[in-house]
């Protein structure tokens, strides 16, 4: 029975508190305030209002959820656990932040089924649902037919003062109101506390005015903590303006039922300790042990695998429809939704011959990307305000604008923290897009939180990056990469790839492409290369290839291994050392990851062990090449920053010439 004391709804939303307040206190580490605080209006949300399928958390047309606050992850294991999801037990709740649990401590997509996106870093995931909002709007101005609404979701955030003090979400937010996202509905856990304490101390500004100048619709839910119908009043409220994005600005006391704690930043990130735990349960009249939820809480909770089901065999029925009035449509959106390239897509990739004359790789990007976009209608992208010059503008494509979803062509403007995380939620919306952002290599510095999420969280975004090195020329060192190369080889799980010409770029986007759960990331050259003997797409996806050698290995007295724009100087520095008798192989290494990838057998087809003279030549930062050319080998690198002055001095200032390249050789050799 419902104690006399406490609605059944009261007690729906005090299993949500109760259960990260003992979860947090048995790990003895977590956030327990925000779940106490936001309980409400997240009870609001996911019992009243959410569309979703508990045993099928997969299911396509979804409302999707983002904990953007993703410290307070107890409230959405919570959620999980108690609305049905078999991907979060009782047990898993008692796991909290142990090792492999499903209860990691912040969200992660791909360790706990049900949730979408992996936040954490404060701002990432309200980004992240910009992106899953124009998917949703992409989509449904693609598929949906006047008779048929087949893709028709929303996106909601519970995002908090944190969010709203990243610029990330500034980026993000005010994009999404430009582009008027009417599907993406912010709710903002205004509870006025960080760690530091009361947020005045440095966050006074109205952050309603400023999403209003953003071009959002915004309310303000004076009593988040006990006013349940004015928070479904406002969402729904919300729901009706379809033209703009909402802010629902939610007043709540964080930690809100501790007599001791609430309101302060003691509840921000650590467990309340077990007299407050034990004060708590006797101020809110919370009489069940620990970990433990009233029969009629759960079982209310759990009418929501019959509501889910139902809500999927509806949509199923309009999907079978769907398949048989607009076949042809339905074809393409049910490959997609697989995760599934078209056959000979990549037949499309330019090839090349030394014969063809040279170019920059960022303009040979352009040509791949407009050649995959009349194949793949699930690729969509563009640039931070730099589409001229990444060339990533789609030629045969019109510009994803308000009114007009359904084009390809995304106009980021100069926000590259933004744009990262947009994409990020692009590719995790499930549909099967493909996502690109573009920028300049050096502006890497400015969405490495995004790039290295991507890697995180599986996303299949592609990165293209172009001004790879010091030969972009007189903007100087402020615009010149130096480190960014091998501090993005760090990152795990993501494959940077330099082509060293036009089969070598075609090749990395195949493999990009076909890395549907690995970000790839391409640094592209401003200045023209020629195109390379024995180059091509498949040696491209192996990650390093020789590219050159008239000897057996046993005969290989230094081997000349280049990435990018230097592999023309390693070709040509290795015929004037052949005609002097040297015994030289040159290897083109565009891609680390990938070549680590292949077998130890194939690698030493490569790089053989016996041959310990090793030449890399790199226009950037020596760091991380010492794995390849060892304690007799070398590099010719740049462990400085840049300098202003045209392309082409800059290279051979730095050394980047054949004649140098001969010259290290030999030295190598004695």
């Amino acid at each position: 029975m419902v104690a006399a004391t406490q609605s059944l709804e009261e007690l729906c939303i005090n299993s949500i508190r109760f259960l990260a307040i003992d979860a947090v206190e048995k790990a003895n580490s977590g956030h327990p305030g925000l779940p106490m605080g936001a309980a409400p209006m997240a009870f609001v949300l996911w019992d009243r209002l959410m569309r979703y399928n508990p045993k099928n958390p997969q299911w396509f047309n979804r409302d999707r959820f983002i904990l953007s606050a993703g410290h307070g992850c107890m409230l959405q294991y919570a959620l999980l656990y108690l609305t049905g999801y078999d991907s979060v037990t009782i047990d898993d709740i008692k796991q909290f932040r142990q090792w492999e649990s499903k209860t990691p401590g912040h969200p992660e997509n791909f360790m706990t089924p049900g949730v979408e996106v992996t936040t954490g870093p404060l701002g990432q995931g309200i980004a992240n649902g910009v992106g899953i909002a124009m998917a949703e709007a992409h989509l449904a101005a693609k598929f949906n037919k006047p008779d048929i609404e087949l893709v028709d979701h929303y996106t909601y955030v519970i995002l908090g003062d944190g969010c709203n003090m990243e610029g990330v979400s500034g980026e993000a937010c005010s994009l999404a109101g430009h582009l008027g996202l009417g599907k993406l509905i912010a709710l903002y856990d205004d509870n006025h506390i960080s760690i530091d304490g009361s947020t005045d101390l440095a966050f006074t500004e109205d952050v309603g005015k400023r999403f209003e100048a953003y071009g959002w619709h915004v309310q303000h839910v004076e009593n988040g903590n006990t006013d349940l119908d004015a928070i479904h009043k406002a969402i729904e409220q919300a729901k009706a303006v379809t033209d703009k994005p909402s802010l629902i600005k939610v007043t709540t006391t964080i930690g809100y039922g501790s007599p001791n704690k609430a309101n302060s930043h003691d509840v921000h990130g650590s467990a309340l300790g077990a007299d407050e735990v034990k004060a708590t349960r006797e101020h809110m009249g919370w009489e069940y042990p620990e970990f433990e939820v009233p029969e009629d809480a759960l079982k209310h909770f759990h009418k929501a695998v019959d509501r889910g089901a139902k809500y999927e065999e509806q949509w199923n029925s309009l999907w079978t429809r769907y398949q048989s009035e607009y076949a042809e449509e339905a074809a393409v959106l049910a490959r997609m939704m697989k995760g599934e390239l078209p056959e000979g897509w990549d037949k499309v990739l330019p090839t090349y011959t030394p014969e063809d004359k040279k170019d920059a790789t960022r303009n040979q990007s352009g040509k791949v990307l407009n050649a995959l976009a009349g194949v793949l209608p699930e690729l969509i992208g563009g640039s931070a305000d730099l589409a001229p010059s990444n060339k990533t503008l789609l030629k045969s494509d019109k510009d994803f604008q308000k009114g007009a979803y359904e084009n390809r062509n995304l106009r980021f403007g100069v926000r590259e923290h933004g744009m990262g995380a947009i994409c990020n939620g692009i590719a995790l919306h499930g549909s099967g897009l493909i996502p690109y952002g573009a920028t300049f290599l050096v502006f890497t510095d400015y969405m490495r939180a995004s790039i290295r999420l991507s890697a995180l969280s599986n996303a299949g975004v592609i990165w293209v990056m172009t001004h790879d090195s010091v030969a972009l020329g007189e903007d100087g060192p402020t615009h010149q990469p130096i480190e960014h190369i091998p501090s993005l080889r760090a990152i795990p799980d993501l494959v940077v790839i330099r082509p060293a010409d036009g089969n070598e770029t075609s090749g990395a986007y195949k493999a990009a492409i076909e890395s549907r759960d690995t970000p790839t990331l391409i640094a592209l050259s401003r200045q023209g290369l020629p195109n390379l003997a024995g180059s091509s797409i498949e040696n491209t996806t192996k990650g390093a290839y020789v590219l050159s050698c008239g000897n057996p290995p046993e005969e290989i007295e230094v081997i000349l291994i280049g990435t990018g724009s230097e592999v023309h100087l390693c070709v040509n520095a290795a015929e004037k050392l052949r005609a002097e008798g040297k015994k030289v192989r040159v290897v083109s290494m565009p891609s680390c990851e990938l070549f680590e990838a292949q077998s130890d057998e194939y690698k030493e087809s490569v790089l053989p062990a016996s041959v310990k003279k090793r030449l890399v030549v790199e226009a950037g930062s020596s760091f991380g090449w010492c794995r390849y050319f060892g304690a007799e080998g070398a590099s010719i690198s740049i462990d400085r920053f840049g300098a202003s002055a045209p392309g082409n001095v800059a290279l051979e200032k730095f050394g980047y010439t054949v004649d140098n390249v001969v010259a290290q050789a030999k030295k190598l050799l004695g």
